[in-house]
């Protein structure tokens, strides 16, 4: 069913670009528009993942640079019956992860650093098994390669002023200037119809299968409501400089998703919370957040409160161990 969701989205974003080759030039900008559409699907099949994971300037670690997150990544995706994918770390200090790949195998998952400093253990556990839940529905394809094309349409958009102040005498262009201005006007919209495309469902699946992953849905609960809260006042200016891509985090990183409505990249997160605390009463696992799983959990195990990556004590183990 994701192939077929992803084949429809490529046709629709295929037929924008082409739209907008056709406002800018005629048939001659339409058929440049379905090569260069044909072209970049191809690329971004392939080198989609590279090209997200180098705009935010993701580094790759191992368990000797980061033991304690890439340990707990080998773990879940080991629980979930996954292959090991690559781990990135993000410097920004908002709170905020993605999954990429265009398959399981060929998979990567990205945490920022202020995920990692600023949320507990279990909760950033919770966190990556959502992204590794994304993996494993093969959403990862849908999302890196909806990024790329979106950000093509807005590339080709931008040059319609150059095409239309260009060609005033002898313009290919069957709408003339007005033509020009539509394709502008779509340009700023094109990531919207991405995001519009990509299925909130997806969400709230995700959530769903990566608390069965980790084993706690309260744990990504608890996350959700701390990366909601920081993506309203802590700037992700990588995001801002590439808004086709903000519907790939858990969190939308440009203010956080407040409405369940047509123009939203994700479900409102106080509904994919209350989901996940029903969830939490069907696994028979304690309905309050606040109740604070990962204080308990460092303390059942007296594993003292250490940071990321400072070496020291082992860090606690979930229950997937």
């Amino acid at each position: 069913m994701n192939l077929v969701r992803t084949a429809m989205l490529l046709a629709f974003l295929t037929a924008l670009f082409m739209a907008v080759g056709f406002l800018i030039g005629g048939k001659s900008g339409m058929m440049i528009a379905l090569v260069i559409a044909a072209a970049t699907n191809l690329f971004s099949y392939w080198n989609a993942d590279k090209m997200v994971l180098s705009m935010y300037g993701a580094k790759e670690v191992d368990e000797r640079s980061a033991p304690e997150y890439y340990g707990m990544v080998r773990d879940l995706a080991a629980r979930a019956g996954l292959p090991m994918p690559r781990v990135y770390v993000i410097n920004s200090e908002q709170p905020n992860a993605f999954a990429t790949g265009r398959n399981p195998q060929n998979a990567a998952v990205a945490a920022s650093t202020g995920l990692l400093q600023a949320l507990s253990y279990e909760e950033v556990a919770g966190v990556m098994a959502h992204e590794l839940a994304h993996v494993q529905n093969r959403d990862t394809l849908t999302m890196t390669i909806t990024a790329t094309i979106a950000g093509a349409i807005s590339m080709l958009a931008n040059f319609a002023m150059f095409f239309g102040g260009n060609r005033e005498n002898n313009n290919n262009n069957p709408l003339g200037f007005v033509g020009v201005l539509v394709a502008m006007i779509v340009a700023p919209f094109a990531a919207m119809l991405v995001q519009m495309a990509i299925s909130r469902t997806r969400e709230y699946s995700a959530d769903r299968r990566g608390a069965e992953i980790c084993g706690n849905p309260l744990w990504l609960a608890s996350a959700l409501r701390k990366i909601a809260m920081a993506a309203g006042r802590i700037s992700n200016e990588e995001a801002e400089h590439n808004p086709a891509t903000a519907h790939m985090f858990i969190i939308n990183p440009l203010s956080g998703a407040r409405m369940d409505n047509l123009f939203s990249t994700h479900p409102d997160t106080g509904n994919r919370i209350a989901a996940l605390e029903a969830l939490a009463t069907e696994m028979q696992q304690t309905s309050t957040p606040q109740a604070s799983p990962a204080k308990a959990e460092r303390k059942s195990r007296s594993v003292p409160s250490t940071g990321w990556g400072r070496g020291g004590s082992q860090p606690p183990k979930g229950p997937w161990s």
